[in-house]
């Protein structure tokens, strides 16, 4: 967990020529984050790399420029609440576009994974060999709209603003809304959920790398191991907070603000599809989806109700009709 992305603690990093930090969470080693500060109009350096980012813009407004060895330069603007993926191994460099005041932006990458398959950084880092399957220099690469290749997935470039993308109901609780998208022919993903004022998520357990990031709201989450009930953890959480759920932990996620909470994972996505077999003897399908409000235990909406009360939201979620769980 990491309280504030806007708040966290930087030092001087030289790759990036900025001051940046890494975020390392759930004990894993699979995908991290980075958290960049570009300083009052101030840029990286060129960056490179045999791996996949996904960059979210927490605060400020700059643009990135993006290249191949031999291709035309090409310039994405950005501003808070923006995503958007380098293409692997091409040229990039980010740029601050205010001269006043400084922008920060959160970062999943797999780093950690091909490092450790690699264990070379000059192969990582200084890999000339280009990847056109991924990206091939167009000038339109970063301006089209995209296309919805399911019912919930998009495949996109580049999200002007994630917090007020347009979103299709979700079976992970009531009245919740959420929408999944590939980025730059990336093999991670991410989704976008969205749920009411006085109602919260169906806890639910999945593989280890998903990196949840509140865009708006306020709330708690719990966290915990089967048939750990009561050592839960809990997690308050606001705008710029962070959650990794560890390997198999159940996790639920609840809305205290007046207001419609959203927030993002950023995951491995087709990266982790190798663990489903060993996931399928630790999950079940209500497990993965959600488990349904009748089967969890009757202090979890007690305590929601405590919680709503006293940060003034009225809980529009009906108590469950309890059944035993299963």
């Amino acid at each position: 967990f990491l309280p504030d992305l806007r708040a966290t603690e930087l030092a001087p990093w030289p790759r990036i020529g900025q001051r940046a930090a890494f975020v390392n969470l759930a004990d894993q080693q699979e995908d991290d984050g980075w958290v960049i500060e570009l300083a009052p109009g101030g840029k990286t350096e060129v960056l490179r790399h045999c791996f996949e980012a996904s960059y979210y813009v927490v605060e400020g407004r700059g643009a990135t420029m993006f290249w191949q060895e031999g291709s035309d330069r090409q310039t994405t603007e950005w501003q808070r609440g923006s995503l958007f993926s380098p293409p692997i191994n091409c040229h990039y460099q980010l740029f601050n576009g205010d001269g006043a005041q400084p922008a920060r932006l959160f970062a999943v990458t797999n780093a950690p994974m091909v490092l450790n398959i690699y264990s070379n950084p000059e192969f990582v880092f200084a890999n000339p060999f280009v990847f056109k399957d991924r990206y091939d220099g167009s000038p339109d690469f970063f301006k089209g709209e995209g296309k919805m290749v399911s019912r919930n997935m998009w495949k996109t470039n580049f999200i002007p603003d994630v917090r007020t993308m347009e979103l299709v109901p979700s079976r992970r609780g009531e009245g919740a809304v959420g929408r999944l998208w590939m980025l730059s022919n990336n093999l991670s993903e991410g989704h976008c959920t969205a749920f009411p004022a006085g109602t919260y998520k169906r806890a639910h357990r999945h593989g280890v790398g998903a990196h949840v990031i509140i865009v708006d709201g306020k709330g708690y989450s719990l966290l915990w191991w089967k048939g750990a009930e009561a050592e839960r953890q809990r997690v308050d959480w606001k705008e710029g907070s962070v959650i990794s759920p560890k390997e198999a932990q159940f996790h639920q996620h609840f809305n205290t603000s007046p207001a419609p909470a959203r927030y993002i994972a950023l995951r491995l996505g087709g990266l982790d599809r190798r663990k489903i077999s060993n996931q399928a003897a630790w999950n079940t399908e209500a497990e993965m989806t959600g488990i349904p409000y009748e089967e969890e235990d009757t202090e979890i909406y007690e305590m929601y109700l405590r919680e709503c009360k006293a940060n003034g939201a009225e809980v529009w979620l009906p108590r469950p009709r309890y059944t035993a769980r299963k």
